[in-house]
């Protein structure tokens, strides 16, 4: 599928995984919309991909549509990637068997609203406005990535809510997929493994980190880089028969329990 002179948003595009993919996008000639919380980091890459920033919370639906909107009036919307998130850590219940020393109850609804509603709504809104483009030679109107985790199938102790929330993403690719499939627009997931992103702070003893981290990489052994993530991102969009399917990106890794 060509891109060239369509819009294409990245949710999460102000940093790490979406600052990659809203490069590689606008390479391919997307005039890339940079939906983000993070105003500044946000307009700083728009200005540098000559794209837009829109100050997007993938909870807000009235945002999400804001966003899809600016797009749309760009140039048609094509390309769709998924990256907002957050993260969140802490087991099911506490050492002194205390309900009140359980998982917050919140912090969970939290994740799964940001990392799985969040991202079906986007798909929703971004979809519905696809499905009014002129398809191409294959009848394809548009495409769209999300981003999930192999947290969704190795997840780790205390990553109940973040591994609920990325199961779901993989779990609605398919439905998801046979869904849009009637309207022309192909649907994929990615499920990155250890990514090396900011999250992971800089300075020596970050590195130092990064590189014990990376030692449990089946191969390479290290940490992923944004734009090899990017890479296959921007393949599942691309590439025309790609379609309802979930990638591990990880290097062969299988997470141990903690």
């Amino acid at each position: 599928m060509d891109l060239t002179g369509s819009s294409a948003i990245v949710t999460g595009g102000a940093s790490g995984i979406g600052a990659a993919a809203a490069r590689r996008l606008a390479a391919l000639g997307c005039t890339v919309v940079v939906a983000d919380l993070q105003a500044e980091k946000g307009e700083a890459l728009a200005a540098e991909i000559g794209g837009v920033f829109a100050q997007v919370d993938v909870t807000n639906t009235e945002q999400i549509t804001a966003a899809v909107n600016a797009a749309a009036e760009i140039a048609p919307l094509r390309a769709v990637v998924n990256s907002a998130g957050v993260g969140f850590a802490q087991r099911t219940i506490g050492r002194d068997g205390q309900v009140e020393s359980a998982h917050d109850l919140d912090w969970f609804k939290r994740v799964v609203n940001i990392n799985l509603v969040g991202t079906f709504d986007v798909v929703r809104q971004a979809a519905s406005v696809m499905s009014r483009n002129e398809p191409d030679a294959d009848g394809c109107r548009g495409a769209i990535v999300n981003l999930a985790s192999v947290a969704a199938f190795d997840g780790q102790i205390g990553q109940a809510s973040y591994s609920a929330s990325k199961g779901g993403v993989v779990g609605m690719t398919l439905p998801v997929a046979r869904d849009l499939a009637a309207s022309g627009i192909r649907l994929n997931t990615v499920a990155p493994g250890l990514i090396d992103t900011p999250i992971y702070g800089e300075g020596e003893d970050a590195e130092a980190f990064k590189s014990k981290l990376g030692e449990s990489v089946l191969f390479p052994r290290r940490l992923g880089t944004g734009d090899e993530l990017a890479s296959m991102v921007v393949e599942c969009l691309t590439n025309s028969y790609m379609n309802g399917e979930t990638v591990r990106l990880d290097g062969g890794i299988r997470m141990p329990p903690k």
